[in-house]
């Protein structure tokens, strides 16, 4: 097998093997390919680990929750007890001032 490569990736390869570490080019290239074999089931068992979790929060009893609903409830019941809670200050207030 012939491959080419480019300049930059030539000079790495030449770099490994004048530094020792390797034998020959073709050692640099093998151990480069055994790298990316790695990183290949990594990254594929990764993507299998999280679709099964993205498919565990689809079947959770939690996935159909009304969210909007909760925070329109959420919204309605602050501003019930905000308006409550000024009158009731209000009132408590309104006996330090006398009109004259």
């Amino acid at each position: 097998m012939n491959i080419s490569l480019t300049p930059e990736l030539e000079k790495i390869v030449q770099e490994k093997v004048k530094s020792g570490l390797y034998l020959s080019a073709s050692e640099v290239i093998r151990a480069g390919l055994r790298l990316l074999y790695e990183k290949d089931v990594i990254e594929s068992i990764k993507i299998k680990e999280l679709k099964k979790e993205i498919q565990k929060g689809i079947d959770s009893p939690l996935a159909n929750w009304d969210i909007d609903g909760f925070l329109n409830s959420a919204h309605l019941r602050f501003e019930k007890n905000s308006k409550e809670m000024l009158i009731t200050t209000g009132r408590k207030n309104l006996g330090r001032f006398r009109m004259i």
